[in-house]
């Protein structure tokens, strides 16, 4: 508005000399300002609205008796859309970015646990260790969620400004699902190198550990449909009574895996490093399903989860 009127004032060439710099000042300042990440993830769409408002005052406000007028016409114009946004997205057609990152936090879980399931399958229930499927089922899963980080962030940015509604109040613990989000892709990581620590393991030593690794897995798959089913009921997992317990056994019998007289002489070759790495794998997937299963507790106790009956 000043400018406007200041450019007014000079008149002539030096009018539109005035009404320039000041275009390319504020426009590069408000542009470059957006590419700050703080500034981006919260504010980004403000400052470009600041920066269309800025150019269309200046521009065409050159007379100064009609600055005001417009700056009000478009300050009005601005209140009147995002009344209306508020008024839709809250009343006539909510859409909540708090239930679709629950409920894409849920299908995270979901998606892990058949794909240890398709894993266990297709590699200890085929006969046939040359004709197995594809992975593409089991593994096109786990990239997903491994692509899953600039989602959660922004559904969590959203999360936060929204107002109390159905079962998420006030103060949610929203940041705790990216700390739930970050350990599951690193399940998702863990699962793929089973696939290659697998298949560098010889269909003998394979026969030797098939009954055991088929009940690791299919325990570790339990644990984790649990804390999905948890976290989707809004229900305190029964962390001390089912998981911990889980967790041990589930540590015996992995032990029980890499003892020698379970192995007998393959550690001595090199078919035995193809299982040490499936095995190491397995229990890394262990100590990460624990620290899941604190985050998920955690998340309980901070979102007022309730009871199981």
């Amino acid at each position: 508005m000043f400018r406007s009127a200041f450019a007014q004032a000079v008149g002539g060439v030096g009018k539109a000399i005035v009404v320039g710099i000041a275009v390319f000042i504020f426009g590069a300042g408000a542009t470059y300002t957006r590419q700050i990440p703080n500034i981006k993830k919260k504010y980004d769409y403000g400052a470009l609205i600041f920066i269309l408002t800025f150019n269309l005052v200046v521009v065409s406000g050159l007379r100064a008796d009609q600055v005001l007028e417009l700056a009000r016409d478009r300050l009005a114009t601005i209140v009147m859309g995002f009344a209306i946004c508020i008024f839709i997205s809250l009343l006539v057609f909510p859409i909540w970015a708090g239930d679709e990152l629950h409920h894409s936090l849920i299908s995270r879980f979901e998606d892990l646990a058949r794909s240890l399931e398709g894993f266990s399958k297709e590699y200890f229930e085929n006969d046939n260790h040359k004709e197995k499927k594809s992975s593409a089922n089991f593994s096109g899963k786990c990239k997903s969620i491994l692509h899953s980080k600039a989602k959660d962030e922004s559904l969590v940015n959203f999360a936060r400004w929204e107002p109390w509604h159905g079962k998420f109040g006030f103060s949610y613990p929203w940041g705790k699902y990216l700390k739930i989000g970050e350990d599951l892709r690193d399940l998702a990581i863990i699962i793929l190198s089973l696939k290659g620590c697998h298949d560098q393991s010889s269909e003998i030593l394979e026969a030797s550990v098939k009954e055991a690794c088929e009940g690791i897995i299919a325990s570790l798959a339990w644990t984790i449909k649990e804390l999905g089913e948890s976290i989707k009921e809004m229900s305190k997992c029964r962390y001390e009574e089912m998981i911990v317990p889980k967790m041990k056994s589930v540590r015996i019998e992995v032990s029980a895996i890499v003892n020698p007289f379970a192995l007998g002489t393959y550690l001595e070759n090199s078919d035995g490093l193809g299982i040490a790495s499936f095995v190491h794998s397995l229990m890394k997937m262990v100590e990460k399903l624990e620290e899941l299963a604190k985050e998920v507790e955690e998340l309980g106790q901070l979102g007022g989860f309730h009871e199981n009956s």
